[in-house]
C-alpha cells in the first residue's frame, strides 16, 4: 500500500486554501489547511506533512519566517512559496532560506502547482531510497541521483517492480551499471536474505551447475564436502544472474525447472530443495539471435523476460555527464588519496564529446586516470586521452586543420586481441583463449560475433 502524502495549506485567504485543496483532491493526498503561520505551526503538531505550500505575505508570520521555524526542527519538509507580490529578490530568498520551489499567485494553471508538487516528491523519494541503500548495503551504492542521472523513467520502473518477486531481465551494452542496477531493485524491495551475484561467464562450465545448486559430498573429484549453491544461500533475497547468454545450453532447462516449479537438486543429490530467492538476470547479447542460433532456449528467455529493463549507453545520458562524473572523481580521489578536484567546462566538454563506446566503466576508467596524472585543483583531461594529431604537412593546403584523433572503441581493440592472438598461435583457438585469459566457447561465440575466419 502506497504511504499518504500530507501536504499543509497556509494563507491568511481561505478561498485561497480551499483553491489549493481542491486543485490538489486526488487519490494518495491528504490536504489540510491554516489561515496564520501561528494556527499552521499548531497543525503541524499532529499532522506531520511531507510538504507545506505557503502565502509569502501573512499578516502575523509570513512564509519565511514560518519555514524557518519548521526547519529548525524538521528540516526534511519541503516548502512551496505562493505570493502575489514577485519579485527576483523574494524568489533569491526564498530558494536561500531552503525552500523548494516559488510560485506567482493566481496560478495560470492549476498543473503548475500539481507538477511542482510532484518534483518535490520525487526528490523527497530519491533522498529515502539513499537513505534506504546506504544503512543497508555495505558495499555502497551511489546516490539515486547520480545512479539515475538521465534515466528517470526507469528510475520510475524499478521503484514499482522492487516491491514485487517477479523475474527481471536487465539488457543493455557491457558496462552500462547491470549489476549496480540489480543491487537497487534488491535493496529496495522488502527481502530479508542476501544479495548473491554469479557471472556466468566467468565460471567454467564443469563447474557451473555447482556453484548454481551446490553439490553432495563425493559427487565429483575433488568434492570433498556438501556445498550449498547460490540459489540456497539466496533464500528469502535475491540472486543476480549476469552474463545469461553464456549459461551452457544444458544448464538451461535446469535453470528453466528453478523458475517453474522453485525447486532443484544438489550435484549428486536426490533430496528436492527449494528456493524463495528472487532472480534478476542481464545480458549485453542479442538473446532473441542466440535463440535462433541454438545457443539459447526459448522457453527460458520467455521465464526470464517477464519485466525487461533496458539500460540506455552513456552516450545517451550525455547531458548528465556533470552529475555522473562530479561523483565518480568524489569516489576515485578518496580511493587513490588525494583533494577532490574541480571538473572544468572544457573537460566536461570533452567528456561529453566522446561516444564511450565502454560506458560508465570506460568513464571510471579514464577519470581514474586523469585524477592519478592531475597536478593541480582543477581536474584537467591529459591530452594523452583525447591526443590531436599533427597537421599533414601540406604548404599548398591550408584548409587542413587538427582535429581529434578517433579512439578505438573496446570492441576493436578486442577483436584486434582477438587477431593477434590466434596469429601468435598457428590458428589454434584453445591456445588462443588461453593467451587470452577466456574459454573456448567464449572465444567462439566472439569469433562468430566480429565475423574472423581462422
Amino acid at each position: 500500500m502506497e504511504p499518504e502524502i500530507r501536504i499543509l495549506v497556509v494563507d491568511d485567504e481561505h478561498a485561497i486554501t480551499i483553491l489549493i485543496s481542491r486543485i490538489l483532491q486526488q487519490p494518495g493526498y491528504r490536504v489540510k489547511t491554516a489561515e496564520s503561520g501561528r494556527e499552521a505551526l499548531d497543525v503541524m503538531e499532529e499532522f506531520s506533512p511531507n510538504i507545506v505550500i505557503t502565502d509569502l505575505k501573512m499578516p502575523d508570520m509570513n512564509g519565511i519566517e514560518l519555514m524557518r521555524k519548521v526547519k529548525e526542527k524538521r528540516p526534511e519538509i519541503d516548502f512551496i512559496l505562493l505570493t502575489a507580490f514577485a519579485t527576483v529578490e523574494n524568489a533569491v530568498q526564498a530558494m536561500k532560506e531552503g525552500a523548494q520551489d516559488y510560485l506567482i499567485k493566481p496560478l495560470k494553471d492549476p498543473d503548475e502547482l500539481r507538477i511542482a508538487v510532484s518534483k518535490i516528491l520525487e526528490r523527497q523519494a530519491l533522498l529515502a531510497a539513499n537513505r534506504l541503500w546506504q544503512n543497508q548495503l555495505s558495499d555502497g551504492l551511489p546516490p539515486a541521483d547520480v545512479l539515475f542521472a538521465g534515466m528517470e523513467r526507469i528510475w520510475d520502473e524499478i521503484k514499482q517492480v522492487a516491491k514485487t518477486g517477479v523475474t527481471v531481465l536487465l539488457l543493455g551494452e557491457s558496462g552500462t551499471g547491470k549489476s549496480l542496477i540489480a543491487k537497487a531493485i534488491h535493496s529496495l524491495s522488502e527481502r530479508k536474505g542476501p544479495f548473491v551475484e554469479l557471472n556466468c561467464a566467468a565460471i567454467p562450465e564443469t563447474l557451473i551447475e555447482s556453484e548454481l545448486f551446490g553439490h553432495e559430498r563425493g559427487a565429483f573429484t575433488g568434492a570433498i564436502k556438501t556445498k550449498q549453491g547460490k540459489f540456497e544461500l539466496a533464500q528469502e533475497g535475491t540472486i543476480f544472474l549476469d552474463e545469461i547468454g553464456e549459461m551452457p545450453i544444458g544448464l538451461q532447462s535446469k535453470l528453466l525447472r528453478v523458475l517453474q516449479e522453485r525447486s532443484f537438486e544438489r550435484v549428486g543429490g536426490v533430496t528436492t530443495l527449494t528456493t524463495t530467492a528472487r532472480v534478476i538476470a542481464a545480458t549485453n547479447q542479442d538473446l532473441l539471435l542466440n535463440i535462433k542460433e541454438r545457443r539459447f532456449r526459448e522457453d527460458l528467455y520467455y521465464r526470464l523476460n517477464v519485466f525487461p529493463i533496458a539500460l540506455p549507453p552513456l552516450r545517451q545520458r550525455i547531458r548528465a555527464m556533470p552529475t555522473i562524473a562530479g561523483y565518480m572523481i568524489q569516489t576515485i580521489s578518496a580511493k587513490v588519496g588525494v583533494k577532490p578536484v574541480k571538473l572544468t567546462e572544457e573537460s566536461i566538454k570533452r567528456l561529453q564529446s566522446y561516444s564511450w563506446p565502454g560506458n560508465i566503466r570506460e568513464l571510471h576508467n579514464v577519470l581514474e586516470r586523469a585524477i592519478i596524472l592531475n597536478q593541480g585543483p582543477e581536474l584537467l583531461l591529459p591530452a594523452v586521452l583525447w591526443p590531436e594529431p599533427k597537421p599533414k604537412i601540406d604548404k599548398g593546403d591550408t584548409s587542413l586543420q587538427p582535429g581529434p584523433r578517433r579512439l578505438k572503441s573496446l570492441e576493436e581493440l578486442e577483436k584486434d586481441a582477438i587477431e593477434e592472438a590466434l596469429k601468435e598461435t598457428g590458428g589454434h583457438r584453445r591456445k588462443a583463449a588461453e593467451i587470452l585469459g577466456i574459454s573456448l566457447r567464449t572465444l567462439q561465440y566472439k569469433l562468430k560475433q566480429y565475423q574472423i575466419e581462422t
